[in-house]
This record gives C-alpha cells, sequence and structure tokens, in this order.
C-alpha cells in the first residue's frame, strides 16, 4: 500500500510512495526507482512488481534482490501539488523533479536503511546505487539524474549517488517537439511525393495540428511539468556518455533500451484523439523514434548497452502491456550487477555474522 512522506525542502507537501524491501547483499547497497510517464501514477508498475516478487520468492532465501521503490511526483497521483509552483508561474521543471528525487532518495534510504538489521559497516552509505526502470518522459529524468551524479550536481540530497543501470521503456524523444518530425506541408520545399499514397495534405495538416495542440512540450499538463526546456538538456540521443557502473570503476552504467511495437502504436495512434493514419505514423514518427531509441545505446559502453529491443505487441506504456516483460528485463540487468558486486555479497555474508563492534559472532566459542 502506499504511505506518505514529506521531503525537508519541502516539508508541508505530501508526497506518496511505495516501498518494497530487498533481501540479500543488493538490498544493502542497491535501490530500484521507478519513474512514471506524465500520464498516471506510481500504480502502473505495481504488476511489474508482483511479477519481481513473484520470481524473487521462487527463488527462496538465498535470493539477492535490491529494494523497489515507486511513488508519485509532486502534482500526480496522491501527492500534493509542487510548492515550487507558486514561486515559478504554476509549474516546474525536469530539473526540480530530479531535486525532488533526490531528496526522496536520501530520505528511503535514511528510513529503511538505517534501520535495517545490517552491520554498521553496511550502513556506511548515505545513498544507495541506483537502478531506474523508467518509460516515457521517466527516461528523460533517469537520464538527467544520472548525468547530474557523476557531477554531484544533488550532492545536497544524494550524497555519493550512482546510477548503476537503466531500463529505458519507449524514452521521450527529448530533443524533438514531436511536431517537427512531420513534414510541414505549408514549407517552400515540402515535396507531396514523401507522403504515403493514402495520406492527403489535409491529414497531414490534421495530425500535426493535433500533436501541436496535445503533444508539443509547451502543452501544459496536470503534473505541471513544464517541459519546454527539457531539449537545450539534451539536444543529442546519444551523447554525452553517462558514467556510473561498478564501484570505483570508469565505466558507464548498464543500459537497456526498449521500444513499442510500431504496429500497436500506429494502432494507437489511429483510434486516438488526434485520429493520425497509421501509414503516416509509419512513415515518420516510427523511424524517427527508432534512431533516437537507437542513440540512446550509445550512452555507455558497447558492451554495456543492449537494444533497441522492439516489446512485441505493446505501446507505449510498455509497463502496462507487458509487465511480464518489464520484469524480465528488469531481472536481467540486476543479473550484470549481481555479477560486478561478488565482493560485496562476500562482505554482505561475512558481516551478517558480526555484533554491532565487529566481532565475529559465528567465531566465538559458547
Amino acid at each position: 500500500m502506499p504511505e506518505t512522506i514529506y521531503l525537508p525542502h519541502k516539508p508541508d507537501t505530501p508526497l506518496s510512495y511505495h516501498f518494497v524491501p530487498g533481501q540479500g547483499p543488493l538490498s544493502a547497497s542497491h535501490l530500484l526507482v521507478f519513474l512514471n510517464g506524465l500520464i498516471g501514477s506510481q500504480t502502473v508498475w505495481e504488476p511489474t512488481i508482483q511479477e519481481l516478487q513473484r520470481r524473487w520468492d521462487e527463488y527462496g532465501s538465498e535470493a539477492s534482490y535490491p529494494s523497489l521503490l515507486a511513488y508519485d511526483r509532486y502534482g500526480q497521483g496522491e501527492s500534493g501539488a509542487d510548492p515550487a509552483d507558486e514561486q515559478h508561474g504554476g509549474s516546474h521543471d525536469i530539473q526540480d523533479v530530479c531535486g525532488d528525487l533526490g531528496g526522496l532518495i536520501e530520505a528511503i534510504w535514511d528510513t529503511y536503511m538505517l534501520g535495517a538489521p545490517f552491520p554498521a559497516a553496511l550502513r556506511r552509505r548515505r545513498s544507495p546505487n541506483l537502478i531506474f526502470v523508467a518509460n516515457s518522459i521517466g527516461c528523460v529524468i533517469a537520464r538527467l539524474y544520472a548525468a547530474d551524479c557523476s557531477i554531484d550536481a544533488y550532492l545536497l540530497y544524494a550524497k555519493d549517488c550512482s546510477v548503476d543501470a537503466l531500463l529505458l521503456l519507449d524514452s521521450n524523444i527529448a530533443n524533438s517537439d514531436l511536431v517537427s518530425i512531420f513534414p510541414d506541408p505549408d514549407a517552400a520545399d515540402f515535396d507531396p511525393s514523401v507522403l504515403p499514397p493514402d495520406v492527403t495534405i489535409a491529414d497531414l495538416r490534421r495530425t500535426r495540428e493535433g500533436y501541436a495542440r496535445l503533444l508539443h512540450p509547451s502543452v501544459p499538463n496536470s503534473e505541471h511539468l513544464d517541459r519546454r526546456n527539457v531539449a537545450s538538456y539534451f539536444p543529442y540521443s546519444d551523447r554525452p556518455p553517462l558514467k556510473g557502473g561498478a564501484p570505483g570503476s570508469e565505466k558507464g552504467p548498464w543500459i537497456t533500451v526498449v521500444g513499442h511495437d510500431w504496429d500497436t502504436f500506429a494502432e494507437e495512434g489511429l483510434r486516438g484523439s488526434i485520429h493520425v493514419p497509421k501509414s503516416l505514423t509509419n512513415a515518420f514518427m516510427n523511424p524517427a523514434w527508432s534512431r533516437y531509441n537507437e542513440g540512446l545505446t550509445h550512452l555507455t559502453e558497447t558492451p554495456r548497452a543492449r537494444g533497441p529491443l522492439i516489446a512485441n505487441g505493446c505501446g507505449h506504456f510498455i509497463q502496462k502491456d507487458d509487465p511480464r516483460l518489464v520484469a524480465e528485463l528488469t531481472e536481467q540487468l540486476l543479473e550484470k550487477i549481481r555479477g560486478e558486486n561478488v565482493d560485496g555479497a562476500e562482505s554482505f555474508t561475512r558481516l551478517q555474522g558480526m555484533n554491532s563492534a565487529g566481532v565475529d559472532v559465528q567465531s566465538l566459542e559458547i
């Protein structure tokens, strides 16, 4: 069940979250955070969380997995409106969101980890190593947070932050207003021959107008998240590279990029309020999105990148359409992290046998 927390920097505003405790070595070092898209709330992750728990229950008491955190950003779901909105013309931006995320991670880690039954040596970190599972604009938030962790941008809240892995589910195209992906029929150099045979200029114009009305970064939303400056943070999909990965290394994080099923997404566009012809989506939007996803795989070293994969039968909200796939891809990323944390696992096992003074109680003679 969701709980409520009040962050120190916004003490009068409730933030709704759901925390699931982990087990074993990864529970002492890592936190997996789900990042919502613009539409919806933390509840969209519940089927994925349940599937992960089912898998881990089958592994038994020897399983090692991180704690899970889902939450509603300020202005989303059960959380209160962002108090920053009152000071910034009624909205807040993605940098504010990342600052709030850092504050939440710090508070959650302090609340649950500092009170956990682990030896002090395992509780020395103020912040966990992070795994982000994100959808839509949540992917952009994950990318900005990971980028800023490398320069200690959130040092006030997230000390020693490190992003070890990202599962990016149909990321927003951060460097586009989406409208301009479709050709402008009123441009002097417009060539009608680029249109699919079943699409008219009127269809094209109507589609661009619909995208401008509903999906352009300048369009207000119920969360009051101002997206107009997002492209300034990420003008390119493939750079700058992210840092993170294994503790003490200069490697980038593990990254898995997943895109929607072209036909499913095109069908959703046809049935949606804009009524975009499927052939128009497949001629312009889907190829552009695919190229963007390809760029995201270059944010880390090639051996640490996977994708872009296609989530068969899934539209934009992949975690809603196929939570089992999301759980499987998450578990595969965790397996990579387990492989890099063998020393940490051995230390965890050894320290579990110590008391708070550091005495190996398992070796004491009674």
